[in-house]
């Protein structure tokens, strides 16, 4: 076995380049041939000096001397990785259909090594999932070639199977996952350059690769567009992020409003699928970008938008209203009221009473729904209590201060000390009335009392009540409530954006380059609801973050045996699915034995 360079020209350009390949001399008959193991390609890393020792150690590789060198450096990192590609080339794959455990052979148990451990198990379902919706042929379709799709899918599994950037992708796919084994990608050697380039050609796909993927959903689970779900949220850059023009100061759902911003908009259907994304400036106000989103989704005139008050705008409403839509919104009113003689109980999923009061407005137009929750009213009423302590031992130092020297006593002064407390009290001062005592002179004051009068329809009088609205007239209190409650799987969506899909931070700094990222995830986040409605049917209903642990512990593992006849027995194959993981794989209807058994006797 030796390594051979060639020197060969590009017939369409020209252009003339130097190759590597490992060649191994072979007597067939009289003559000896020299056919060629594996094409090295242009960039080989090893230098000239060292390709005897790889070409020795593969030679103990192939024969079974599989102890590491001292050190595992560059010429044993090489070995291991040409002799897997060499294994997954050469080996013959056991027949079809025969009964099982056809092939027996005899072996010296003792001389078992088990090598080259990679991950297969999330990587299988996530395959599983992108041929559901024939997500490589529309890649295909769209003129990209068999690399540039090999790519694209790495990178999409690499977000649903280890969460992180474009650099920790390329890592993990070289490092730790068996995907290339499917895809016939030598991910160890790729450079870093084209997972970015992979991105780039994604979006400039994103529109009908995003389309079309949610109509392959449709139909695969028989979605309408009855529903329509239109919410916002932000992911922060790790720097300034100077050459984007979305990253934005804004407010950070992440409380992480020290760092640019940038928005990501999802319009989702009521099974929590993706029908279109888009990202905005981080300091995007929420109410000017559901106009944009829905003429660019293409919703039927008749859909039902639900939203949160972040883009529930009277300018939004309006435009839904004149545009044919339905909506289901949370109201903005501020004033709250609840009948408890009017309204009818139901039970939420959790087991929780709610209480329910729908009104139809004067003009009969929109319908209100007042909702009263006693969870939530105990949450408000600990919120309110702990505010209005706060606000009340604050004016309490102020008053006591007027007996001690060198303290405010000015009465023009403490107004204004008082309008900033009213300021800092999160709504609780409009509920006081506070009045300063003044001397002879009026000018300073003796003491100051204060009167708690709760404002009627507030958080302190109505507290566990909110209020919807929509246009939709003729479902009942229960069905519109049911509803709306989906927009709180939406909250879950972002959720699973964020903490399971690596949404944040984001290390990038071209705006190209952040969309790919965010795009990455949307993809991977649909792959991923796929799965878990499919297992829902099942029942089997844990997170994403769950499913994917559970699942990484199968591995693709190569078993080096020697013969009796001396000779040496390479298998590789996944290793047995564990009952929780079979329970997801049978579920599925997927592979329990990913990427087949290669075998290779030597």
């Amino acid at each position: 076995m030796y390594i051979r360079r060639t020197h060969t020209t590009n017939s369409a350009t020209g252009e003339r380049y130097t190759t590597h390949r490992l060649v191994q001399s072979e007597r067939v008959g009289g003559r000896v041939r020299q056919v060629t193991l594996l094409n090295l390609g242009r960039q080989f890393a090893l230098s000239q000096e060292e390709w005897p020792a790889l070409c020795a150690r593969l030679d103990e590789l192939r024969s079974g001397q599989g102890v590491l060198l001292a050190g595992a450096g560059p010429v044993e990192r090489e070995a291991q990785r040409l002799f897997a590609r060499l294994l997954a080339r050469q080996g013959e794959a056991p027949p079809t259909g025969g009964p099982a455990g056809g092939d027996v052979q005899a072996v010296d148990v003792d001389s078992l090594e088990l090598s080259r451990p990679r991950s297969v198990g999330v990587e299988s379902v996530a395959l599983w999932a992108m041929a559901e919706v024939r997500f490589v042929e529309l890649l295909q379709d769209l003129g990209l070639s068999g690399p540039q799709r090999a790519l694209i899918v790495g990178a999409v599994v690499g977000r649903m199977a280890a969460p992180g950037s474009e650099r920790a992708t390329h890592r993990w796919l070289g490092e730790r996952s068996a995907l290339g084994e499917w895809l016939e990608v030598d991910f160890e050697t790729l450079p870093l350059a084209p997972f970015y380039r992979a991105a780039d050609l994604l979006m400039r796909h994103r529109a009908v690769i995003e389309q079309t993927v949610f109509t392959r959903v449709s139909d695969l689970f028989g979605l309408d567009w009855t529903v329509t779900l239109d919410d916002l949220t932000n992911t922060f850059f790790e720097g300034a992020a100077a050459a984007n023009p979305k990253a934005q100061r804004g407010h950070s759902k992440e409380k992480r409003s020290d760092c640019p911003l940038v928005t990501l908009g999802l319009v989702l259907d009521g099974s929590g699928f993706v029908r279109r994304s888009q990202t905005f400036d981080g300091a995007v106000s929420e109410g000017t970008t559901l106009d944009g989103m829905l003429r660019g989704l293409g919703a039927p005139r008749g859909a039902l938008v639900v939203m949160d008050a972040g883009i529930a705008t009277a300018e939004n409403m309006l435009w839904l209203r004149t545009q044919g839509y339905r909506y289901l919104v949370v109201s903005r009113e501020r004033q709250r009221q609840f009948d408890a003689t009017a309204a009818t109980s139901l039970t939420t999923a959790s087991g929780e009473a709610l209480a329910i009061q729908r009104v139809l407005d004067a003009d009969g137009e929109e319908v209100r729904l007042y909702c009263f929750s006693e969870c939530r009213a105990g949450k408000e009423k600990g919120i309110s209590e702990r505010f209005t302590q706060r606000f009340e031992a604050a004016l309490q130092a102020l008053h006591d201060g007027l007996a001690r020297p060198r303290t405010t006593k000015a009465i023009d002064k403490l107004w204004e000390r008082i309008g900033r407390l009213k300021a800092k009290s999160h709504g609780v001062g409009q509920h006081y009335r506070i009045e300063i005592d003044a001397d002879a002179t009026g000018k300073t004051a003796q003491a100051i009392r204060w009167e708690r009068q709760p404002v009627a329809g507030t958080m302190l009088t109505h507290p566990g009540v909110y209020c919807l609205r929509t246009n939709e007239l003729t479902w009942d209190a229960e069905q519109l409530w049911r509803t709306y409650t989906m927009l709180t799987d939406l909250e879950a969506v972002f959720r699973s954006l964020k903490s399971e899909l690596g949404l944040r931070p984001i290390d990038h700094r071209t705006e190209a380059r952040v969309d790919g990222h965010l795009f990455i995830s949307v993809l991977a986040y649909q792959f991923v609801q796929l799965i878990r409605r499919r297992l829902r049917a099942h029942g089997i209903r844990e997170r994403w973050s769950t499913l994917r642990d559970r699942l990484a512990g199968q591995c693709r593992v190569t078993a080096t045996f020697r013969r009796a006849d001396g000779r040496t027995l390479h298998v590789r194959k996944a290793t047995r699915a564990e009952p929780a993981q079979l329970a997801i794989i049978q579920a599925l209807g997927s592979d329990p034995s990913p990427g087949g058994i290669q075998k290779m006797i030597v």
